[in-house]
């Protein structure tokens, strides 16, 4: 099982990607649900992300703590995908 890159610091920027681990909201839903190469590609997805963000310092954006109906809809959309 690939462990997950949670670092407890759940708060989403305005695409809805966590700026603490920078998965999008779609891929922290289900993570212990997904196989363990569905979750290697998103690790290969969200280590592009933070490279990107390190050099717009998109970290330092406005951020919101992920609510349950953004949750609710996350969790909808990956098992539709």
């Amino acid at each position: 099982m690939v462990e997950s890159p949670c670092v407890a610091c759940c708060r989403l920027n305005a695409d809805k990607v966590c700026v603490g681990c920078f998965r999008h909201i779609t891929e922290i839903v289900d993570w212990n649900k997904r196989t363990d190469s569905e979750n290697y590609a998103i690790l290969q997805k969200l280590a592009k992300r933070k490279q990107d963000a390190d050099l717009q310092q998109l970290r330092d954006t406005e951020t919101s703590p992920i609510t349950q109906a953004e949750w609710l809809a996350a969790k909808l959309q990956a098992r539709k995908d």
